[in-house]
């Protein structure tokens, strides 16, 4: 059965050995690991991952692949080294507890690059969270991500989505991905983005006095960068008391003017922590 890429569900099937390689490397993947794969496709990372050795969790939306899959790696799902999921991640109907995802385990996945935010949303502010995550994404969205410093001031230049990643896990670039490694070829370069040591240690002070504390923090951080002209102070006071905001950049030591893409993941760690505190 030969699988023709779906436009409409973002389909660029994966069709370079080398890149696979690169792949399964980052996963740094042992015998017996538990591996969640979103969008199978046509099996192609699917068929490594089981040769690696690994226990995979296999979610696909597409019936069309499901019938390809059930064919492909039928001896597989009768060892129970491959559970095939019919399902969209992101419907809230479909579970992600240990039932369909033993822990602990990683998410290596080729994903659809229009719900890059929706999955990384899920799976790094939500439990159960990843040790690991190995996606191929746009290269635009791993340049963002990883922020690297600019060579005019050596300051980083962060956005909601650095911040959101790096306050959960530490993202690494592994290799950038040529159009060409896919089927049919994307309009972007792409890259295999690696998220490590993924853990919410980060929020544990915060937890402690308030359980919604990881809600908070996404909701100050995104007024934060809702005007990014504004300094930062101002575009808190939609959100915030300005005694409140005062006392944190007095006890932080914050710069009057200073903007939300100019504070390090660990500053707004440091402001979330203070609204529970002073």
């Amino acid at each position: 059965m030969q699988l023709f890429a779906k436009k409409s569900l973002g389909q660029h099937f994966l069709n370079s050995k080398h890149v696979l390689g690169q792949i399964i490397a980052a996963g740094n993947i042992t015998i017996g690991q538990n591996i969640l794969e979103i969008g199978p496709g046509t099996g192609i990372l699917t068929t490594e991952l089981l040769n690696a050795g690994a226990v995979v969790t296999a979610v696909e939306k597409d019936d069309r692949s499901i019938e390809l899959l059930k064919e492909k790696f039928a001896p597989e799902i009768a060892s129970s080294q491959l559970k095939l999921v019919h399902g969209d991640i992101l419907d809230e109907s479909l579970p992600t507890s240990n039932s369909l995802l033993p822990s602990p385990y990683s998410l290596i996945a080729n994903i659809p690059y229009y719900i890059t935010g929706a999955i990384l949303e899920k799976f790094l502010e939500h439990e159960p969270r990843p040790q690991k995550m190995v996606l191929l994404v746009q290269k635009e969205v791993a340049d963002r991500i990883i922020a690297r410093p600019e060579q005019s001031t050596g300051k980083s230049k962060e956005s909601i989505l650095s911040i959101s990643v790096k306050v959960f896990g530490t993202p690494k670039m592994i290799a950038k991905v040529p159009p060409g490694a896919f089927t049919p070829p994307p309009t972007v370069d792409s890259a295999i983005l690696s998220i490590e040591n993924i853990s919410a240690d980060a929020f544990k002070k915060v937890l402690n006095a308030n359980p919604r504390g990881i809600s908070q923090f996404f909701s100050v951080v995104r007024a934060g960068f809702a005007h990014k002209r504004k300094i930062l102070k101002r575009n808190l006071e939609a959100v915030l008391d300005k005694q409140d905001i005062n006392r944190i950049w007095t006890h932080l030591n914050l710069d009057e003017k200073v903007r939300a893409e100019d504070l390090r993941p660990q500053d707004w760690i440091n402001i979330n922590d203070l609204l529970n505190t002073l």
